[in-house]
């Protein structure tokens, strides 16, 4: 007989009934997370890592918005149990359809500041979220400057130029939308063609087209995503600005080879 993860022994006494299978599942890369079954025949997803409280919270406000976000079972500082939820993998035309309208209806929930009453982290990197009045400065602020100090001198001097003309590049005041702040297709569960969840939220409130510019900065969204969702046709010249945000926090946690991605888009804003 198998005998259970620390993980798993930790799922059984919260959700009081023994494991009968487990099984790693991919999007780890910050913590594990496992799919377990137990023998009352319920299946669910662990994650053992840290700030799982702060996750737990931030799913509740997506799905307080309409958003689709697993149940949250059971929360402590470090383990996360979530309802297990459909994912066949395939983003199709349809599911991209589907995402666009389930992210217009989410970031129609607006509040009157920029950021979140609690930081971010990503692993050990922690991302401020402290609220501004106007949106360029919190993208400044909050998203790009952060990070200048870490960078290597060329790419720290071209960031802090980006930041300084961020008035004349983004909306003063767009509408202050809950975001997802963490929106690759890995957090995007989907069965037969409609979205089933979002998951690993890194929530906060900003310009909306930041989910949308995260999509495309690790995969190839369908048209049926702008379509639906309604993306205004200027969004594109916006689109490296707010990846820039992400593409820093991956050379910062991953390394060297993120910096080819950073110089990218900072080429691509003209900077």
């Amino acid at each position: 007989m198998t005998v259970p993860s620390p993980l798993a022994r930790r799922v059984a006494a919260a959700l009081g009934a023994p494991v009968t299978r487990e099984a790693p599942l991919g999007g780890g890369d910050l913590g594990e997370v496992r799919r377990v079954t137990l023998d009352d025949g319920r299946t669910v997803v662990a994650k053992v890592g840290t700030g799982l409280r702060r996750e737990a919270r931030m799913l509740a406000a997506l799905r307080a918005a309409g958003a689709p976000t697993p149940g949250v079972l059971h929360e402590d500082d470090d383990v996360l149990v979530l309802e297990a939820v459909a994912n066949d993998g395939a983003l199709d035309a349809a599911a991209w359809g589907d995402l666009g309208t389930v992210l217009a209806h989410l970031h129609a929930d607006v509040g009157t500041a920029y950021g979140w009453d609690e930081d971010a982290a990503f692993g050990t990197l922690s991302v401020p979220n402290a609220p501004t009045d106007t949106w360029p400065t919190f993208w400044a602020e909050r998203r790009l400057l952060p990070h200048v100090a870490a960078l290597p001198p060329d790419l720290a001097a071209r960031v802090e130029r980006l930041a300084a003309d961020l008035p004349a590049r983004l909306p003063e005041r767009p509408p202050a939308a809950l975001l997802h702040g963490d929106l690759w297709t890995g957090n995007v569960l989907t069965a037969g063609g409609r979205v089933t969840a979002l998951i690993d939220p890194a929530a906060y409130r900003g310009h909306g087209e930041v989910d949308l510019a995260m999509l495309h900065l690790f995969g190839r969204p369908a048209p049926a995503l702008d379509a639906a969702y309604g993306t205004p046709p200027d969004a594109a010249e916006r689109r490296p600005v707010y990846q820039l945000g992400p593409a820093l926090v991956h050379l910062r946690l991953f390394g060297t080879g993120y910096r080819g991605l950073v110089e990218r888009l900072l080429r691509m804003t003209g900077v």
